[in-house]
């Protein structure tokens, strides 16, 4: 890794942390210290992402986890300085009938990254471990096959030289509940309050369950499961950003030399009167 990443990951190492509090746990981050922090992960992505499109990289991340650990708000931070181009972020809708009537990987196949892309899944195949066991909408059998036979499909795309990175969030109940409450009565939450993620609230152990057996049958050496808490998101995100900085061998490319070209002249252009409709400027 180039001395410029490994320096700022020492910065991130435990031995850098703030005090613990008396529970054990980190302080609640100031935004401040996160914002900092993340703009230069940001500066990093953007490198890896120089490298992934120079090289040929093929770099696939999976999140899973719990309702409300913050899958999506961790991968808006991901991508958000990037080309969508390179980052590709794939959230798959319910399987039609004839999506049904195929082998089950099937209509992830598609998706997967071809040179120079970094795919990123939101729920991917493993709902099959997950959500479709818990709220019956596979069987057990279904369920098992599906675990004895992933474990070969990851090894055959890390065997395509596909990065397959693995991640799972966990959050406590408690927050879980506060988050869910959270979103009841705000505008721009209320979209996250599906009627699943209401049957799914009660199921907890049920989740639980479905995460171990998916955690004893899929972690592998070729591609293991990398699992963080996120009851403090920005924390969370951090962590995760940094991480998967820390599994890409990318390096930076040399900084280009940029001299921006003498704009041309107007050549008798003037302004044409035109009836154009301008928008109103309450702001």
């Amino acid at each position: 890794m180039a001395k410029k990443k490994d320096k700022q990951h020492d910065e991130a190492s435990p031995a850098a942390r703030p005090p613990q509090t008396e529970a054990g746990e980190l302080p609640k981050m100031k935004r401040k210290e996160y914002e900092a922090q993340m703009r230069l992960l940001h500066g990093e992505l953007v490198a890896m992402q120089e490298w992934v499109k120079a090289t040929g990289a093929k770099v696939c991340i999976v999140f899973e986890g719990r309702d409300t650990a913050g899958k999506g708000g961790t991968i808006k931070r991901i991508t958000e300085r990037v080309s969508p181009r390179v980052f590709r972020v794939v959230a798959l809708s319910a399987p039609t009938e004839r999506e049904k009537s195929q082998m089950y990987i099937q209509r992830y196949l598609p998706h997967f990254p071809a040179a120079g892309e970094v795919v990123i899944f939101d729920r991917s195949w493993y709902n099959r471990a997950g959500v479709e066991p818990v709220m019956g909408f596979c069987t057990p059998q279904d369920t098992e096959r599906f675990l004895a036979l992933v474990p070969a499909v990851e090894k055959a795309m890390t065997d395509d030289g596909i990065l397959l990175l693995k991640y799972w969030l966990e959050v406590s109940p408690d927050e879980q509940t506060r988050r869910l409450k959270s979103r009841i009565d705000d505008p721009r939450k209320i979209w996250k309050l599906s009627d699943m993620d209401l049957k799914s609230y009660s199921r907890w152990y049920d989740y639980s369950r479905a995460r171990d057996a998916m955690f004893a049958a899929t972690d592998t050496a070729w591609a293991p499961w990398y699992v963080t808490r996120t009851d403090d998101k920005m924390r969370g995100r951090l962590n995760i950003i940094s991480h998967l900085l820390s599994q890409v061998p990318y390096k930076p490319l040399p900084h280009r030399d940029i001299t921006l070209p003498r704009r041309q002249r107007p050549g008798g252009y003037t302004e044409p009167d035109l009836p154009l409709r301008y928008i109103p400027t309450p702001f």
